[in-house]
């Protein structure tokens, strides 16, 4: 997934939306080509990420290999970390994950929003995707 700096404004003035580079008023929930992918430089995917909700739920979508299994202990350990009191959900039915329209896995779904696919984040990385919720 090509990533792009999400703080720096485009040549029109407008700011980008998602990791792909594409602005708000053409993105829609889970419609992007990155599907809410995060990038390195914003930690930000389609849409951006609602600075006034509240963690409500976290689910980790995986076909149960390693790596999916590694994203939901690192999600777990985060968590705890934490303190919130809010239990991860491991997701491996391939019809509920494909309904996130997620193609690439591990995904991670906060408040029922994809917020990364397609690599396992460590636990100091998630913590920091999960304080823009507070």
């Amino acid at each position: 997934m090509a990533l792009f700096n999400l703080g720096k404004k485009k040549e029109d003035g407008k700011k980008p939306a998602c990791a792909c580079n594409r602005p708000a008023e053409e993105v829609k929930e889970k419609s992007c080509c990155c599907q809410g992918g995060l990038s390195d430089a914003g930690m930000e995917g389609c849409g951006g990420v609602d600075a006034d909700a509240e963690i409500q739920s976290i689910k980790v979508l995986g076909a149960g290999c390693k790596s999916c299994h590694e994203m939901y202990e690192n999600t777990k350990k985060a968590l705890k970390n934490m303190e919130l009191n809010v239990e991860a959900e491991y997701i491996t039915d391939m019809e509920k994950v494909m309904a996130y329209g997620v193609m690439s896995m591990p995904g991670l779904v906060v408040n029922e929003k994809v917020v990364s696919v397609g690599k396992v984040l460590k636990p100091a990385d998630i913590e920091k995707l999960l304080r823009k919720f507070f």
